[in-house]
């Protein structure tokens, strides 16, 4: 089975099946004989062992070799068919997944960095998934609105970029940090053009142990749900009118008295009180429904 991989799209049999932007590469030969993808016998793919693998690396990276990359990917097609069983019910050919999870893995080999001690299969998995949701993004018939568009778009691409320097996922801080945009809005934005997955669902078996999307993700910022009784917070305080988003914000964010919002708005301290106490309760309201 040969690819043809050229700029503008990927040639398999010297037919055009995928219109997806790579870096011009060689013919690259993956396997000795042609097979279904949806057929290949796993079992009887190459496997390498960590010092295999750390020796390929390492003439890849110091010497550039071509046949050492080829063996990586050959090496590595095992993580592409598990991660694309994930997917094998959105209704897209699996020839075509394994395509675009081969350009994750190849993207991932090439990005790979031996001094992070990060196991490879941790660090490419994310890298396959990344690749293949871009895919189904880009041809996913729901209508997502162009602003959330955008906002997704940049979140995936600051996404990779730190994965690649930090040989991990970023937590959503850490995104919404690089762009300077809100929590919450890259949160919407992702969760527009995805499907929602379960965080236990198995993504890969590693020497027996599986590995699941939460495995790839967890933090202690992750794990921590005060983002999302934040967002609840801020959905609640549009909810209200100027005059009680001001009470709210000068008295929980800016730390004044009531005598002090007092003062400052021109009402009376038992105004901002029964203010100050509707306002709350419409929150408590909102966020309970």
């Amino acid at each position: 089975m040969t690819f043809f991989l050229r700029e503008g799209g990927i040639n398999w049999g010297g037919k055009e099946i995928l219109n997806i932007n790579v870096s011009p590469w060689e013919v690259i030969t993956l396997t000795r004989n042609k097979v279904e993808i949806c057929g290949v016998d796993t079992a009887k793919l190459p496997v390498l062992t960590n010092a295999e693998m750390r020796e390929l690396f390492t003439a890849l990276q110091t010497q550039n070799e071509w046949a050492a990359r080829e063996k990586l990917v050959n090496g590595n097609l095992r993580l592409v068919l598990s991660v694309i069983q994930r997917f094998n019910n959105r209704g897209e050919f699996v020839d075509d997944l394994f395509q675009v999870g081969c350009i994750g893995l190849m993207k991932a080999i090439d990005n790979f960095d031996l001094s992070q001690n990060v196991k490879f299969s941790t660090y490419a998995v994310p890298m396959i998934i990344g690749e293949i949701r871009r895919y189904l993004r880009d041809n996913n018939p729901i209508r997502v609105s162009r602003s959330l568009r955008d906002i997704a778009y940049k979140a995936l691409q600051v996404r990779d970029s730190l994965t690649n320097k930090n040989s991990r996922e970023p937590t959503i801080f850490e995104i919404s940090e690089a762009l300077n945009v809100p929590k919450e809005d890259v949160v919407f934005a992702l969760d527009a053009i995805q499907d929602p997955v379960s965080l236990f669902e198995p993504i890969y078996h590693d020497g027996g142990d599986p590995i699941y999307v939460m495995d790839q993700i967890s933090d202690d910022k992750n794990k921590d749900v005060s983002w999302i009784e934040e967002i609840a917070l801020r959905e609640a305080m549009h909810k209200l009118n100027e005059r009680e988003k001001m009470i709210l914000s000068m008295r929980f964010f800016e730390g004044k008295t009531q005598m002090e919002v007092a003062d400052e708005i021109g009402i009376s301290q038992a105004q901002v009180s029964r203010l100050e106490k509707s306002a709350i309760q419409q929150m408590q309201k909102h966020v309970k429904t």
